[in-house]
This record gives C-alpha cells, sequence and structure tokens, in this order.
C-alpha cells in the first residue's frame, strides 16, 4: 500500500509526540456493481460495532477523515472501536481511470454495496460517519438495512433530489465552471473559497491535478443524480437509529441540513451548527466534533467511563468559577452555556438540539 500522505492542516491537538499512525488492511471486494476498496483499522471489540465512515465527491477516505481520525483526542475513540473506511469506486490511491462509457454506480447502487463490505467482514452492526454524498450513501443503506446501523453522524448531509431550479442553476455553472471549481464550491463556502486560503489552496491541488479527475466527475455526476430521500417526520420513511446531523455555519449545505433536521424523528436526532467550522467541519474543527462524537457514543451506551476531552475540562472549570460567583444562576443560564460552547448531552437523545459551537 502506498505511504500515507501527510495534510497539513492546522489542528488544536494532533497526535501526541511518538505517536504513529495505525497499521491499516486494505481490502477489495466484488459486489453487483463493480468492485470497492475499503480500509480497515483495529481489532474488532466484542458487542460492539464497527465505526464505517464514507467520504464526500472530490475525496477519498484519507484526505476527507484523516485529519479527524488522527486527532490526538481521537486516540480514545479508535481504541474501542474497530474502522472501516470505504473509498468509492475510483476514488482510492492509485486507482485506474475508468473506460470512457463506464457507467458509474448510482448513490443508490453504492449504499448497495455496503452489505458485501460487511458480509466480507462479517461485521453485523455499524456506526455511520459520512459527509456530503457519503452521508447520502450511509442514510440509503440505513433506510434499507435498519438493524445493522446504530447511530448515523451525518455532516453536510442534503437528502433531497434536485428540482429544476437547481437543475438549471447546475448547467449554467458548469458552462462558466470547471469540474474541480463546481467540486470546491460544493466542499467550502464561498467564503473560504474568497479567503484562499493553506487549506484551501491544498484541496485545489489536490482536486485540479488529480489523476483520477474523470473518475472523480462520475461521482460528482451520480451525486448530483440522487433521488429524494423522502424522509417524513412520523412517516415510515425515517431513520430509526440515533442521528447526529452536523454543518457549518456558513456551510453550502446549511439549508439542506436544517431541513433534513425538521424532517427527522426529534427523540432520535441531534443538530450541531459548528461556528467557524467552514464546509468541512471534519478537517477545520477536529477537536469539536471529536468531542460531539464522544458524547454521542456515551448517550448510545458506549465509552462510559470516558474521560473528558481538553475542551470539556476547561468549559468545566470555566462553569464552575463562575458558578462560584454567582450560586443563584438558573439551570437555563447553564444549558444555553452549554449549548453555545458546543456540549452534547451523553444522555438519551430526547429532543432535537441545535448546539453552535
Amino acid at each position: 500500500m502506498a505511504e500515507l500522505q501527510e495534510v497539513q492542516i492546522t489542528e488544536e491537538k494532533p497526535l501526541l509526540p511518538g505517536q504513529t499512525p495505525e497499521a491499516a488492511k486494505t481490502h477489495s471486494v466484488e459486489t453487483p456493481y463493480g468492485s470497492v476498496t475499503f480500509t480497515v483499522y483495529g481489532t474488532p471489540k466484542p458487542k460492539r460495532p464497527a465505526i464505517f465512515t464514507y467520504h464526500d465527491v472530490g475525496l477519498n477516505y484519507k484526505s476527507c477523515f484523516q485529519p479527524l481520525f488522527q486527532f490526538g483526542d481521537m486516540q480514545e475513540i479508535i481504541q474501542n472501536f474497530v474502522r472501516v473506511h470505504v473509498d468509492a469506486p475510483g476514488m482510492e490511491e492509485g486507482a485506474p481511470v475508468f473506460p470512457l462509457g463506464y457507467q458509474y454506480p448510482s448513490l443508490d447502487q453504492l449504499a448497495d454495496m455496503i452489505p458485501c463490505i460487511l458480509q466480507y467482514l462479517n461485521f453485523s452492526t455499524i456506526i455511520g460517519v459520512g459527509v456530503g454524498a457519503g452521508a447520502y450513501i450511509l442514510s440509503r443503506y440505513a433506510l434499507n438495512h435498519p438493524d445493522t446501523v446504530e447511530g448515523l453522524v451525518l455532516i453536510n448531509i442534503d437528502p433531497n433530489a434536485k428540482g429544476w431550479m437547481d437543475w438549471a442553476a447546475h448547467k449554467l455553472t458548469g458552462l462558466t465552471s470547471s469540474i474541480p471549481e463546481m467540486i470546491l464550491g460544493h466542499l467550502f463556502s464561498q467564503e473560504e473559497l474568497s479567503g484562499n486560503s493553506e487549506l484551501i489552496q491544498k484541496y485545489r491541488n489536490i482536486i485540479t491535478h488529480a489523476p483520477n479527475l474523470e473518475n472523480i466527475e462520475l461521482y460528482w455526476n451520480s451525486y448530483n443524480n440522487r433521488r429524494d430521500l423522502n424522509f417524513e417526520r412520523g412517516g415510515e420513511i425515517t431513520l430509526k437509529c440515533p442521528v447526529m446531523l452536523v454543518v457549518g455555519d456558513q456551510a453550502p449545505h446549511e439549508d439542506a441540513v436544517v431541513e433534513c433536521n425538521s424532517k427527522l424523528d426529534p427523540t432520535q436526532t441531534s443538530f450541531l451548527k459548528m461556528a467557524d467550522s467552514g464546509g468541512q467541519p471534519q478537517l477545520t474543527q477536529p477537536g469539536k466534533l471529536t468531542e460531539a462524537f464522544k458524547y454521542f457514543l456515551q448517550g448510545m451506551g458506549y465509552m462510559a467511563s470516558s474521560c473528558m476531552t481538553r475542551l470539556s475540562r476547561s468549559r468545566t472549570a470555566s462553569l464552575t468559577s463562575a458558578a462560584s460567583i454567582d450560586g443563584n444562576r438558573s439551570r437555563s443560564r447553564t444549558l444555553s452555556q452549554s449549548s453555545e460552547s458546543g456540549t452534547l448531552s451523553s444522555g438519551p437523545p430526547g429532543h432535537t438540539m441545535e448546539v453552535s459551537c
């Protein structure tokens, strides 16, 4: 397997000195819709699901998730779960370009590949973590196989098919913008693209000079041809597991995620809107997302004895200090402070909750 490529991204707490990336095993399995490649980290834990990730368009599992899963505070989580990172067909490193006329799988068909992966690994349940197109794919899989999905973390999900106005805008944009620029506009906010930070330059270079750009375009087209998931609050078509929806406060998909939140079961759904995270919170705010993910797992009954992260420790100290000054502050004030800091309850989800952090 090719060596890991280091992505230079500023993080609040990178791997501790002396820590090295985990050993990975990469596999490919044939499915009714072609071959799919996935990478497994760790060993299965008894009575625990696998953390199962699926990346967005223009990325692969490394460029989408590596900054998050190599973050220092994430190490406690990954020590407790085996991880499976899926690369959409043709997106893995070194993938050959598909021949002219190749029919790329639809997003529904990509979701139908997942049972082949789980059967190959002999895994019975997963906790899915998906971004963009990957979030849609995992949601479609969860609708078809609810008994195998214990929880979902969906970043930047857009569950809706494109309408006529969307199609017209997409076609018009295609006349004036290149495929890489359209994909960058899907991944990042206009403010981020205008700022042209080191992160944006890095990912613009990754996508523009990708040797498999033709494959990326096929994945992009499948995403734009997705069907409506038809979520309906109180209806038959809904996600039946705990769900954490995540979006940046200036992300291109903010409205779509808000709408998705309104359609899901409020007793099973938490909504995390992250400040200062742009379009890809798993890249720009890995610390805050790690903390939220840990609370999400605790709410599902895992890692009950988990240590607090550095962020939550500092917040706890701050709130304790404030309480000693004014012991009569109301419970609502405390909950407000908790929401502003991005803390998610570790108890069972009782209602849909919007959190800005």
